[in-house]
């Protein structure tokens, strides 16, 4: 079955069309969540939507596999060996206008498959090619690492070569990268700006660039290297850009750079509705004692977010100083450490991951049963992203929350964008509650009575 209204929606204005995208989404995500009380539920999900052309369709056909789209067999190849059958809803939506070779703006939650969404259209345009044909760009070298390693597992069949050129390592290495005649080039901003001074490297033949965590960029504050990146790439080219949420720079970006981009957006900026969710009110001083506790219960993989690298390093000694072995990143390692604990991480020998939100975004460990904010966030959407790490694509996770007195008003923060979907703070049990946050004098609005204000002096002077 086909709803077609491209003739209701192109009459709209651009707010009202925005607004029906936003209703379209929260009924998928409400069929979402019905799915498992159907045995054969229909497959629902946006084609795409192209606000530029009012072309805007909700389809609820069979459901679709990776096998209908039209890839070179090579690349089926690869698909069938990477163990993937059905895209996710991103996938599903992002795909068919990409091989179109049209602009893409994909918003989808974290953990819903964005990065293969726009690395497979890339392999299918770039197959067979020998020059570099697509740039991608990444806010991390962790997130780079896991985009090199999603191209390089569904492009080996077809030949594709891939470089990476990132921060923190020798630029020896990116030279002898570059020189590897890549098809597909993925870098984060700073590192690719050096080279582009430098006049090393030329993006004249780059058909495809890819952004990917557009927003994550943003809050990076990397926006003024994107605009210098974009000003030297060939502007025929193909733009992907992926991203959680879409703040104002961003989307000033879009509609300058951009050719008609086809919007497609799958759900709010929500939680995987698989990660069950737990806030817990505690004193300060009492959240380690109640983490430590935590641990004992749980056998799997466990990441946790602290909000400075001082405490990441603190409570990394803590753990460890109980025998559970941790790991930990931040922006002050090299890159060697953090790849150590990252591999560390994902191969078992360490089931603990201690992490600022260097690891939030594009952080892709299988099975990681539990995050827990140690620190709650300060920025609703870090949350989303944080606790994304769990529960990610089809498996399911929980995440856990510390709330001291003063982080409640981050709460509320998080509960007015996600909604219900967050959980009441509960005192844990044994554990007493913490008094409240003291009101701040500095601003309180209460001024002392006239006739008991001190004298002002007539001469300013010592006593």
């Amino acid at each position: 079955m086909l709803l077609g209204v491209r003739e209701y929606v192109g009459r709209m204005e651009t707010d009202q069309r925005e607004q029906v995208a936003r209703h379209v989404s929260q009924l998928l995500d409400a069929v979402t969540h019905m799915e498992s009380h159907f045995a054969s539920p229909a497959a629902i999900g946006v084609d795409y939507l192209s606000w530029a052309h009012g072309d805007f369709r909700l389809s609820t056909e069979k459901d679709v596999t990776f096998a209908d789209f039209p890839f070179h067999e090579t690349i089926h190849e690869s698909i069938r060996q990477a163990g993937y059958v059905k895209p996710t809803p991103i996938q599903a939506a992002g795909i068919p206008p990409a091989l179109e070779g049209k602009d893409i703006i994909g918003l989808a939650q974290t953990g819903t498959g964005k990065t293969a969404a726009f690395a497979l259209p890339i392999i299918q345009r770039l197959t067979g090619r020998m020059e570099l044909g697509a740039l991608v760009l990444a806010p991390t070298r962790e997130l780079a690492a896991q985009i090199t390693s999603m191209f390089n597992q569904l492009g080996k069949t077809s030949g594709i070569r891939v470089a990476t050129i990132v921060g923190g390592v020798p630029m020896d290495e990116d030279y002898a990268a570059l020189r590897s005649w890549p098809n597909v080039l993925v870098a984060t901003p700073g590192r690719l700006i050096d080279h582009i001074e430098s006049g090393k490297v030329s993006f004249n033949e780059v058909e495809i660039f890819a952004v990917d965590e557009a927003d994550r960029m943003h809050d990076m504050g990397f926006m003024p290297q994107i605009r210098r990146i974009l000003d030297v790439l060939p502007s025929n080219r193909q733009t992907l850009m992926f991203t959680a949420t879409l703040p104002d720079d961003v989307e000033r970006i879009v509609r300058k750079n951009m050719h008609d981009p086809v919007r497609v957006q799958i759900g709010l900026c929500a939680p995987a509705h698989r990660a069950r969710q737990e806030l817990f009110l505690l004193a300060e001083d009492n959240k380690t004692r109640f983490l430590l506790e935590m641990l004992k219960k749980s056998k799997g993989r466990v990441l946790i977010f602290l909000r400075t690298k001082r405490g990441v390093d603190r409570l990394a000694r803590q753990i460890s100083n109980r025998r559970v072995r941790a790991a930990r990143i931040h922006g002050d390692l090299e890159q060697s450490q953090r790849d150590k604990a990252l591999a560390g991480f994902r191969d078992g020998n360490c089931r603990v991951l201690i992490a600022t939100d260097i690891a939030a975004r594009g952080l892709d460990i299988s099975n990681i049963e539990h995050v827990i904010n140690y620190d709650f966030p300060h920025n609703a959407e870090d949350y989303v992203h944080r606790i994304g790490r769990t529960a990610r694509v089809e498996a399911s996770g929980q995440a856990t929350s510390f709330v001291t007195p003063a982080d409640r008003r981050f709460v509320a923060g998080v509960r007015r964008l996600i909604g219900d979907k967050l959980p009441q703070v509960i005192c844990p049990e044994g554990y007493s509650e913490p008094p409240a946050e003291a009101p701040s004098k500095k601003g309180s609005g209460h001024r002392r009575p006239d006739s008991k204000r001190p004298r002002r002096r007539a001469k300013a002077g010592s006593k």
